[in-house]
């Protein structure tokens, strides 16, 4: 097991092969103590790790001078610049300098809210020995994994396969031709009863490249060469894709076996939030509602999604969901919190609202978004992209994980005095709110979960009661409860507001600013909320304006906060990869539907033509993650094949071209639709739980999406009550168009057939095609709504 910032390895590991997909590969916690040792892999005998634990000395003071990475943009790069290690980024400067010294290159990789990143910097990269150490045997390269996936992608995949699992920081030990020889995780600076540290393995790495440097070089060559053989996905013999109907009733059942009965979820511990899986349950339960499966998947995706909102891994605060529960209950989270958890959780509350008529799931999709545009949005429209889980308790003290989201009984009886007027007994503000979340005074946090001591006394709040049980306790009514807390609430909110602030990754990906846009669209569309529409659109100007590249037609990947409310570039511009373009054109495609502004569908159109250009292997179907020349130097070019925290950049694609088709009638992008499902066929009859969001694509293509097609003045009020209608329903597979009477509009041009349809007595109009058939003419919002519930 490794001290990293990933779940446990098995579960990666399983993640691959044949066990439930996990919601991440990112940020842990010093509270996890089944992940107390280091992960080594390789692939010559080599040093193999043991327990570690973050020391708690003072921030040493800056060197006087900075390094190369003082010159970089990423806020991770930055935070390494005064390293006594002479570190590069990741390029050809860094090459060419390990092939003329014939030394190895040490590769670290990580992100900015990276909680055992900062623990290795601390303690590993700001000693003095250690860095020379580095400095004498090793050229040093820097990567911010959220700025290139690729590298990351490529040397993960060797720790995987070498070792018993990944994680951040990952450390790769590289041969000048950047082929990996050596692979781990968290590294502990020195060696312990059963461990070995960073110190000692650097040095019997230096001593095997000096004495087996042959033998290295011919076992990552090999290695290597095991590894694509591996990762290759292509269509092969196969004609068609696999069987839906098979595949959903496998990824179901497999899903249903992990299921945790009592609190949701899929798994013990840690406990992720996986919008991927959820997506999936509901669209199951749609197109089986009438079967045992169906009622069962919809409860599961149901329960889960209230369980998590009610546990500490919703911040009660400030909203906003943090990036996993340590614990089996959601109570005691990871406090980091990530923009695209934000975008695809919003979609799946609102999903539920939609399905249920809870409006609690709609209140938790709107609290996610007003944390959203509170703390992780630029002024311009774009959205940062994480917080960090450290921040001082006080200022001038050193960081703690959880400092700035957890309480006391003291301070929230100090900031909540007031008698509640009506209970049954003697009663303050504070004490009603304390009972409700679970607070107490020995705190609610399991020692086992605080190994260093650092929370002891504090408070996680977590939903204890429903308001009816709390409510019924004090003898009060229920909405004279819900108001008294949520005034508390908001008490702590403006307490917590002068509490030093946990550090913001200010860096802007197109990727996930792309998920964003569609948490926004579909969001506001379903709830009718034009201000968050609204929002989505600024989101889509943003990306236009500074994360494309007009004159080439591609995405930038990256952009950055800058001074005064700027935006800065990097230069050279850091090019977009699969996952920007998908999950862009995804966003496009929410936010034509929610508007009904084509210029959005059109923008879609070009970066699939782009992407297509750029990604697509036309020998073995699919699309690569990276473009061809700017991987150049890599072992590896792969294809995206797992679900994850994030859907898969080619399950996203293979549902992007199912709309594109659909909305435009070019044939082509079928046809890659089909090729790609059919290159990933394998994988997903291997583990299709790996793959949910890929299988529920497999799905919409082989039962066809429909097409809802409203007739009428985008303006009026009988238009606006159709569309409405539409957006409140829970209908995945289809793609909804507004014909407004023009031939020469962009949409018409595109589907011919829109031209000669009618409005029926002058009303706006529905016509919905689906199986190549049209239904009748609909003009009344009812019928409509139980045509589409049908």
């Amino acid at each position: 097991m490794s001290h990293h910032s990933s779940p446990p390895p098995k579960h990666k590991g399983e993640h691959k092969g044949h066990g439930l997909p996990r919601g991440s590969e990112r940020g842990s916690s010093s509270r996890d103590k089944d992940r107390s040792a280091t992960t080594v892999s390789s692939s010559a005998p080599m040093p193999a790790g043991g327990k570690s634990s973050r020391t708690n000395c003072p921030p040493p003071a800056p060197p006087k001078t900075a390094n190369r990475l003082i010159n970089e943009k990423s806020p991770y790069l930055l935070q390494h610049a005064y390293n006594p290690v002479d570190w590069y980024p990741w390029g050809q400067e860094a090459f060419d300098k390990a092939k003329k010294e014939n030394k190895p290159i040490f590769l670290s990789v990580g992100y900015s809210t990276c909680h055992w990143c900062h623990m290795m910097e601390e303690e590993s990269f700001q000693n003095e020995e250690i860095g020379r150490l580095l400095n004498e045997n090793f050229i040093c390269v820097m990567v911010d994994r959220e700025e290139r996936p690729d590298v990351d992608k490529v040397y993960m995949t060797f720790v995987q396969a070498t070792s018993s699992g990944g994680g951040w920081p990952m450390n790769v030990w590289l041969t000048p031709g950047l082929q990996p020889f050596v692979g781990g995780t968290y590294f502990p600076p020195e060696d312990g009863l059963t461990r070995v540290g960073f110190r000692t393995v650097l040095m019997r790495i230096c001593d095997q490249w000096k004495l087996n440097k042959n033998t290295l070089l011919e076992n990552s060559q090999r290695v290597t060469t095991a590894l694509l053989a591996r990762s290759e996905i292509s269509v092969g013999d196969r004609q068609i894709p696999a069987s839906a109907a098979t595949m959903n009733s496998r990824c179901f059942q497999q899903l249903d076996e992990g299921y945790d009965e009592e609190y949701g979820g899929f798994a013990e511990a840690p406990k992720f939030p996986t919008p991927v899986i959820l997506n999936f349950l509901f669209s199951y339960w749609l197109s089986h509602r009438l079967t045992q499966d169906g009622s069962r998947a919809q409860q599961m995706a149901l329960h889960t999604l209230k369980m998590m909102a009610n546990g500490g891994i919703q911040d009660h605060v400030g909203q906003g969901f943090h990036r996993y529960s340590t614990d089996r209950q959601w109570h005691i989270p990871h406090f980091e919190k990530m923009l695209y958890d934000q975008a695809q959780l919003s979609v799946v509350y609102t999903q539920a609202f939609q399905i249920s008529g809870d409006e609690f799931y709609a209140d938790v999709a709107k609290g996610i978004l007003q944390y959203v545009t509170r703390t992780l949005s630029h002024r311009s429209g774009g959205f940062y992209s994480a917080e960090d889980a450290d921040s001082p308790p006080e200022r001038g003290m050193k960081p703690q994980e959880g400092a700035y989201y957890v309480w006391t009984v003291k301070e929230v009886q100090q900031l909540l005095p007031e008698p509640v007027v009506g209970a049954s007994e003697p009663l303050t503000s504070g004490q009603l709110l304390m009972k409700h979340y679970g607070l107490s005074e020995a705190g609610n946090i399991n020692s086992s979960q605080d190994p260093k001591g650092e929370l002891h006394g504090q408070n996680v709040l977590m939903v204890r009661y429903s308001l009816e049980l709390t409510a019924a306790r004090y003898g009060l009514e229920v909405e004279a409860v819900r108001a008294l807390l949520n005034t508390g609430l908001e008490k702590l909110f403006q307490a917590r507001k002068h509490r030093p602030k946990a550090h913001l990754d200010n860096k802007m990906l197109a990727a996930w600013n792309g998920l964003m846009v569609s948490g926004f669209a579909v969001t506001g569309a379903a709830l009718g909320m034009e201000k968050l529409v609204a929002q989505a659109t600024n989101g889509a100007k943003f990306l236009k304006r500074h994360m494309f590249d007009v004159s080439s037609g591609r995405l930038k990947r990256t952009c950055y906060a800058g001074t005064g409310g700027t935006v800065e570039q990097s230069n050279p511009p850091c090019w977009g990869f699969l996952e920007d373009y998908a999950f862009v054109v995804r966003g496009l495609l929410d936010l034509y539907e929610a508007s009904q502004e084509s210029s959005w569908l059109e923008w879609a159109l070009r970066l699939q033509d782009t992407q297509d250009k750029l990604f697509w292997d036309p020998r073995g179907g699919g699309y690569f993650c990276s473009e061809a020349e700017l991987g150049t130097d890599l072992p590896l070019r792969l294809k995206d094949d797992q679900d994850g925290a994030e859907p898969s950049a080619n399950s996203v694609s293979a549902h992007n071209l199912l709309r594109l088709h659909s909305f435009t009638g070019h044939k082509d992008w079928m046809d890659k639709c089909v090729c790609l499902l059919t290159a990933f066929s394998e994988r997903m009859r291997r583990v299709p739980v790996a793959l949910p969001e890929m299988v529920r694509t497999l799905s919409a293509q082989q039962q066809t999406l429909k097409q809802i097609v409203i007739c009428g003045d985008p303006q009026a009020k009988d238009t606006k009550a159709l569309l409405q209608c539409v957006h409140s329903i829970y209908v995945p597979n289809k793609v909804l168009i507004l014909a407004d009477g023009d031939p020469s509009s962009f949409l018409s041009r595109q589907l011919p057939f829109l031209s000669s349809l009618r409005r029926v007595e002058d009303r706006a109009t529905v016509y919905i095609f689906g199986n190549q058939a049209c239904s009748m003419p609909i003009t009344d919002p009812c019928e409509l709504r139980k045509l589409l519930h049908q």
